[in-house]
C-alpha cells in the first residue's frame, strides 16, 4: 500500500514543493489521513477473529501473518506521518512484543479524534497537553485494576501466552505452545535479576516437517545440521567439546594472488606441506583430548576441508562445522566455554565438557544435539516444527509474542483482563474524570476517553457482533460495577472475560496507551513538512 502526500511538481517550480504551505492545519490534515489509512488497513486483523493479511514482496516471497509490526514493516510506505506509526508498532514490539496491533489501532482512534477537536478550533497544543495528560492518568487506572501475580503460579502465565496466542494462525495448537513459552522463558531468568530477562537467551531453531504440534523445548544446544564427518562417531558420552574459530585447512593466498606449480615434484611437495600442516593442527586436537569439535563459519575459505575431515574421522573426533558467527555467544554461554582463536591456545583447559553429545534425526532431518554441559549457562532451544515455509514462519511469530508476553510478566508482575476490558474501564473513568474538569481540558478528555473504544468496537466488529449494540451493552455492564465484563468472540456475547481467562500483561497495555499518546502528540505538534530533495 502506497501513500502520496499531495505534491507539486518539483522538477518545474523547485521553490513550491509543496501546494498547501500556506496553511498549517492542511498539513495536519494530510498527516492525519495518512496516519489514519494505515491505522485503517490493521483494524481488520486485530483480536482473535481478526483477519490475515499475505504480504507480497518485490521478490515475489509471499508472508501471511497477524502480526502488526511485521505487517507494516513489509508495508511500502511513503507518507513521512504514516512511517510514524510503522515506528510506533515497532516500538511495542521492543517494548512489550504483543499489542503491536492494538498500539496503531488506539493511534488511529486518538488521532481521529484529534481532528474533530482541531475542527472544532481548538489548538493542537492544548489537546496535545490534555492526551498526555488523560495517558498519565490512563496508567494509573490500568494499575489500580490490574492484579499481582507470582511466578510460580505456572496456570496463570499459560492462560496469558494462550490469550497472546489466540489471535494468531495457530490459535489451535495454543495448549501446547504456551506451556512451551512459559517453560523457557523461567528457565531463563535469573533470580534477583528478572529486568534483564533477555529473549536472545532462547534460541528458537525452526524446522520444515512435522506439524506445529511437534515443537518442543530442549534444555542444551542443537545445532540444526548434521554433523560434518563422513565416518565418524554419531554419538558421544562424556565429550570434550572444543569451540574454534580458526580454520583447519591449509592457507590460501590472497584474492587476487595466484601460485603456479609447473613441476611434478614441486606439486607433491605443496601437497606435502599441506598434509604435514594439517596433520600438526589434528595431533594437537588429539592431544588436548578434545573428541567434539564445533568449528566457526568462515567467509574466506572452507573452515575444515576433506583432508582434515579424514584425519578427524581416524581420531574419532566429532566435527560440527559452519557455526555462524551471530550464534557464538549463544553457544558460549549455553555451553560455558570459551572461543579458542589460535592452535597455540587449543589445549585441556580451554575445552569444557558435556555428559552427551549426538546426532538425532528429526523428520526427515538430521541434528547435532548437546545435553547435560558441566557448567552451563541459563539457555533454552525451542524447536518449532510446520508443514510449510509460511506456517513454520507465522509459528515462529506467534512463538515469539507469546515469549514477550511472559517476559513483560517477569519484568511487570501484574496482570489485566483481556477482550476489550481495559478499554471500557478507561473510557468510562477518564470520562467520569472529564465531567469534574471544565473548559477544553474537559472536552479532550472526553474525546481521549471515546476513542479507546476502538478496541472493544473493533473487536466486535471482527467477530461479526453488531458493534455498537456489543459496545452499549458493555458499557453499561461495566457503569454497574462489572469491572471485568469483557467481549467474549467464542461465544459471540459478554460475559466475565477472567472466568474464560483471557488475560493479559499489564505492560502491554500500559506501553501501549502511552506510546500511542507520545506518537499522536508528535504528529499533532508538526504543522509544515519540508522536503530536501537534492
Amino acid at each position: 500500500m502506497t501513500m502520496h502526500a499531495s505534491m507539486g511538481d518539483g522538477n518545474k517550480n523547485r521553490g513550491v514543493i509543496y501546494k498547501d504551505k500556506s496553511k498549517p492545519a492542511d498539513v495536519r490534515h494530510s498527516n492525519i489521513n495518512a496516519a489514519k489509512a494505515v491505522s485503517d488497513a490493521l483494524r481488520t486483523s486485530l483480536g482473535p477473529r481478526g483477519m490475515d493479511k499475505m504480504i507480497q514482496t518485490s521478490n515475489g516471497e509471499v508472508t501471511i501473518t497477524n502480526d502488526g509490526a511485521t505487517i507494516l514493516k513489509q508495508m511500502n510506505v511513503i507518507h513521512p506521518a504514516a512511517k510514524m506509526l510503522v515506528e510506533l508498532s515497532r516500538a511495542q514490539d521492543v517494548e512489550a512484543g504483543d499489542g503491536t496491533t492494538t498500539v496503531v489501532v488506539i493511534a488511529g482512534a486518538l488521532l481521529d479524534a484529534a481532528e474533530k477537536l482541531l475542527s472544532r478550533g481548538i489548538h493542537p497544543t492544548a489537546i496535545s497537553e490534555s492526551f498526555q495528560r488523560a495517558a498519565v492518568y490512563a496508567v494509573e487506572i490500568l494499575t489500580s485494576i490490574s492484579t499481582p501475580i507470582q511466578l510460580d503460579n505456572r496456570e496463570q502465565l499459560i492462560k496469558s501466552a494462550s490469550t497472546s496466542l489466540n489471535s494468531k494462525v495457530v490459535f489451535q495448537q495454543s495448549s501446547i505452545l504456551a506451556p512451551l513459552a512459559v517453560d523457557a522463558v523461567l528457565k531463563v531468568v535469573e533470580p534477583g535479576r528478572e529486568q534483564v530477562v533477555s529473549l536472545s537467551d532462547i534460541k528458537v531453531i525452526k524446522q520444515i516437517g512435522g506439524t506445529v504440534e511437534d515443537a518442543e523445548l530442549i534444555e542444551g544446544l542443537v545445532f540444526p545440521h548434521k554433523a560434518a564427518n563422513v565416518s565418524g562417531p554419531k554419538r558421544i558420552e562424556k565429550a570434550k567439546i572444543g569451540f574454534i574459530q580458526f580454520c583447519i585447512s591449509p592457507p590460501k593466498t590472497d584474492m587476487d594472488h595466484n601460485v603456479v606449480v609447473s613441476d611434478y615434484a614441486a606439486m607433491d611437495r605443496v601437497l606435502k606441506e599441506e598434509r604435514t600442516y594439517i596433520l600438526n593442527i589434528v595431533k594437537q586436537i588429539k592431544k588436548a583430548g578434545c573428541n567434539v569439535l564445533l568449528i566457526q563459519k568462515s567467509i574466506l575459505r572452507d573452515a575444515v576441508s576433506d583432508l582434515a575431515l579424514h584425519f578427524l574421522d581416524k581420531i574419532k573426533c566429532m566435527v560440527i562445522k559452519d557455526i555462524e558467527r551471530e550464534d557464538v555467544e549463544f553457544v558460549c554461554k549455553s555451553l560455558g566455554c570459551r572461543p579458542i582463536a589460535s592452535l597455540d591456545h587449543f589445549t585441556a583447559e580451554n575445552l569444557v565438557t558435556a555428559e552427551l553429545v549426538e546426532e538425532i534425526g528429526v523428520g526427515g532431518n538430521r541434528m547435532v544435539k548437546i545435553t547435560g554441559a558441566h557448567n552451563a549457562g541459563k539457555t533454552v532451544t525451542l524447536l518449532v516444527r510446520g508443514s510449510n515455509k509460511l506456517v513454520l514462519e507465522e509459528a515462529d511469530r506467534s512463538l515469539h509474542d507469546a515469549l514477550c508476553v511472559i517476559r513483560c510478566l517477569v519484568r511487570k508482575k501484574a496482570l489485566i483482563a483481556g477482550g476489550g476490558v481495559p478499554e471500557i474501564e478507561l473510557a468510562l473513568k477518564l470520562a467520569a474524570l472529564a465531567d469534574k474538569k471544565e473548559g477544553i481540558d474537559a472536552i479532550c478528555l472526553r474525546a481521549y476517553a471515546n476513542a479507546l473504544e476502538i478496541i472493544p468496537f473493533t473487536l466486535a466488529e471482527n467477530a461479526g457482533l453488531n458493534p455498537i449494540q456489543t459496545v452499549t451493552e458493555l458499557r453499561n455492564r461495566h457503569a454497574k460495577g462489572e469491572t471485568s465484563a469483557g467481549i467474549n468472540v467464542r461465544k459471540g456475547a459478554i460475559s466475565d472475560i477472567l472466568e474464560e481467562n483471557v488475560i493479559q500483561p499489564l505492560l502491554v497495555s500500559v506501553s501501549a496507551i502511552t506510546f500511542a499518546t507520545e506518537t499522536v502528540r508528535s504528529i499533532l505538534k508538526i504543522d509544515d513538512i519540508i522536503n530536501t530533495f537534492n
